[in-house]
């Protein structure tokens, strides 16, 4: 299929998908929501794609949510942030946790926000040593979304997933690695031979393994995901109502550091 911001290829039994706004650090805006779901939920119903490794063009993994785009409006006139999250970013996440095949998040530069979301619903992730991880929501008045309030502590535990949404700050690869949050670090130039023999590994095994693997480790540690997913967006569509947002989308598009008031 055709889409306009991502890009499919089959390689054998292994789908790359590779998100292509480079120009936006592949920031998220509606177009890219629909189109990553849709090659998600093909790659799912396609028996032949027996693995899935998710990357992105150009210097960025994915720098979040497209603020210059903003959201619809909801009812009230505030952004519907909680329709964007069940209608397009929800269905992805839980696509990538529940198809029977195993995915790969190969990390080729700063995953942030909804990109950092990306990556955790992966199987397995790998990055490059440059990359770095960034729970960026407060940083303009938000909570975590798309499931990373859930995968975060499952992966470091309530203190450093404290640390990561309170502060802010980044993480770079060598310590995402040392914390538990990713699986593996590639050095730059050695990174695509790296994803490349990980998906040909993954496409050319038990695929009917793989699929029960991660159904027992989903069961137990996923099983609220869903109901997780929901209250994310309902807290989430609370901050986005708050003047705090406000000012931290406009900070952030105008370049400056946001003056939060607590309200």
């Amino acid at each position: 299929m055709d889409y306009e911001t991502i890009e499919t290829e089959r390689r054998g039994g292994e789908l790359r998908i590779r998100l292509n706004r480079p120009e936006k650090m592949n920031a998220w805006n509606t177009q890219l929501g629909l189109d990553l779901r849709s090659a998600v939920e093909a790659a799912a119903a396609d028996d032949e794609v027996r693995a899935v490794v998710i990357t992105g063009n150009g210097r960025a993994f994915s720098s979040g949510a497209d603020l210059s785009e903003g959201f619809d409006a909801a009812e009230d006139g505030f952004p519907d942030v909680q329709a964007a999250l069940r209608d397009r970013y929800h269905p992805i996440i839980v696509g990538l946790r529940t198809m029977p095949k195993p995915v790969v998040a190969a990390v080729n530069g700063p995953a942030v926000g909804i990109g950092l979301s990306l990556a955790l619903a992966a199987d397995l992730v790998i990055a490059k040593e440059s990359a770095y991880f960034l729970l960026a929501f407060v940083n303009i008045g938000l909570v975590p979304d798309g499931g990373s309030s859930l995968f975060v502590p499952e992966r470091v535990g309530f203190a450093r997933a404290t640390e990561m949404a309170m502060l802010g700050e980044r993480v770079p690869a060598r310590q995402a690695l040392e914390w538990g949050l990713i699986n593996r670090v590639v050095a730059d130039e050695e990174f695509e031979a790296e994803v490349d023999a990980l998906g040909e590994r993954l496409a050319t095994g038990p695929t009917c393994s793989f699929a029960g693997s991660k159904r027992q480790l989903n069961a137990w540690l996923f099983s609220r995901m869903e109901d997780q997913l929901e209250l994310e967006a309902g807290i989430q569509q609370e901050s986005a109502r708050t003047d705090d947002f406000r000012e931290g989308v406009t900070a952030f598009l105008e370049k400056r550091t946001a003056a939060f008031q607590g309200r």
